[in-house]
């Protein structure tokens, strides 16, 4: 079987891991090219510390996006640099075409991305972004889009109509779920302690509760928006 070619798009660092890091450990073990694309750059909103301290914030932020990634086998990441939690201030047009030139580069058959329901309005522009710049015409590389949950965001959705309903569970083993964890911990400054939903135990028991609906012993859950043959 042909292997995939295969696009992540993240909102901010880290939530490429949390969403879909033990299925993209999977991709990349089958022989799959995984390539991650992060549009924010996850420091800008932080109000408790100063202007040089930012800098050196997204400089170690960036270094730890390309450490977590090579931990699941991704070797190429983009960063765009999008500012954190204002992606409703930059125009519409210009998220698409950061992921348009990614798509005309690369020409990925399978993406992957956050979902419409999720509580963060970057996640949804990202969405938003990522359909319309792989919407299914005639010279499009794209199949299949599917997206995934990220603990904090997914979940905290009081106030959208709309709830995320996955229809696909990945099987991932222990291993791929040990480099997921692992990937996390590069991204430590952005984990919590127990009981938040960035937590090492929330995310085990996460991948539990989704292996357990789909009669698995762990898994990771996403929803297919669109699929066509080729």
């Amino acid at each position: 079987m042909k292997n995939k070619k295969v696009l992540v798009v993240a909102a901010h660092p880290d939530d490429e891991v949390l969403g879909a890091g033990a299925t993209i450990a999977r991709h990349t073990s089958e022989g799959d090219e995984v390539r991650v694309l992060i549009l924010g750059e996850g420091v800008t909103s932080r109000a408790d510390i100063s202007v040089s301290e930012k800098k050196k914030a997204l400089e170690q932020l960036k270094k730890s996006a390309i450490v977590a990634n090579k931990i699941l086998g991704v070797k190429h990441v983009t960063l765009a640099g999008l500012p954190d939690q204002q992606f409703d201030t930059v125009p519409l047009l210009s998220i698409n075409h950061a992921i348009e030139k990614v798509l005309r580069e690369y020409s990925p058959e399978l993406i992957y991305t956050h979902s419409p329901t999720d509580l963060n309005l970057d996640h949804r522009k990202t969405v938003e972004s990522s359909m319309t710049a792989a919407r299914p015409t005639k010279s499009s590389s794209v199949l299949e889009t599917r997206v995934f949950e990220v603990p904090s965001s997914t979940e905290w959705n009081f106030i959208l109509p709309e709830v995320f309903r996955p229809n696909l569970f990945v099987r991932v083993s222990e291993k791929e779920f040990g480099k997921k964890m692992k990937a996390l911990s590069a991204y430590g400054v952005e984990m919590r302690t127990f009981p938040h939903p960035r937590s090492t135990e929330y995310i085990r028991a996460l991948a539990t509760v989704r292996g357990g609906q789909s009669g698995l012993s762990l898994a990771e859950a996403f929803c297919v928006l669109y699929r066509r043959t080729p």
